[in-house]
C-alpha cells in the first residue's frame, strides 16, 4: 500500500482529495496536515511515501517546504496539487523534484492519472539495484506513446488529427530513406503546406 500525506489548508479541498485517493486502488491517505509545521510533526511520526502539497498555506508555503525537505534529505516524493499556476513556481517545483503537478480545479481523470503514473514508474525503485534504460525511459515519459497508439500529444495548426495521422503513415512506408515534402505530399494527396506544417 502507498502512503500518502495531504497538506491542505482548505478543509474541503483536502477532503476531495481524500476522497479521491481512495478512489485509486494502491493507495491510502494516513494523514491530513493543515500546514506545514503540523505536516512536519506528522512525518517524523508515521511512514509516508507520497505528499500531496499545496503551494499556498499560512506560515511556510509548499515550495519553501519542500525545499526544506530536501536540504533535510528526506527521502519521498511530491505532487503538488494547487491553484498556483505561475509558470516560476512550476519551474521551482519540478527543479525541487515534484514528480507532477496538477492546478485546481482539475478532474479526477488527471488526478488519477498522476497517481497510476506514479504507482507505476516511481513507487518501489528504492528496492531495487538497477534500472534498465527502457524503465528509465518509461519513468521519464521518453517511451514513443505516439508510434504504439497512433496518438498524438500536440497536433499542428491547421492540421486534423486523421490528417497527421496519415502523413506519418506515408513516412513509415517510404523505402527512400531521403524524400522530399512534395514526395509525402504526392503520396498522400495532402497539399505541400499541410504536409510543410508538421
Amino acid at each position: 500500500m502507498i502512503n500518502v500525506m495531504i497538506i491542505e489548508d482548505d478543509p474541503m479541498v483536502a477532503e476531495l482529495n481524500r476522497q479521491y485517493v481512495a478512489k485509486v486502488e494502491g493507495f491510502t491517505v494516513i494523514g491530513h496536515a493543515a500546514d506545514t509545521k503540523e505536516a512536519i510533526e506528522m512525518l517524523a511520526a508515521v511512514e509516508v511515501d507520497l505528499l500531496l502539497l499545496d503551494i499556498h498555506m499560512p506560515g511556510m508555503n509548499g515550495l519553501d517546504f519542500l525545499r526544506q525537505l530536501r536540504e533535510g534529505k528526506k527521502d519521498l516524493d511530491v505532487v503538488f496539487i494547487t491553484a498556483a499556476s505561475n509558470i516560476s513556481q512550476v519551474q521551482q517545483a519540478l527543479r525541487l523534484g515534484a514528480i507532477d503537478y496538477l492546478i485546481k480545479p482539475f478532474e479526477f481523470s488527471r488526478f488519477q492519472e498522476a497517481l497510476l503514473q506514479y504507482k507505476s514508474h516511481y513507487f518501489g525503485l528504492d528496492n531495487r539495484d538497477k534500472v534498465s534504460q527502457q524503465e528509465l525511459d518509461q519513468m521519464l515519459q521518453k517511451n514513443n506513446d505516439t508510434q504504439k497508439s497512433g496518438k498524438f500529444a500536440t497536433i499542428p495548426k491547421g492540421m486534423t488529427r486523421t490528417t497527421l495521422k496519415k502523413v506519418v503513415e506515408v513516412i513509415l512506408q517510404v523505402e527512400s530513406e531521403t524524400f522530399s515534402t512534395e514526395d509525402v505530399a504526392e503520396i498522400s494527396h495532402i497539399s505541400r503546406v499541410s504536409v510543410r506544417n508538421i
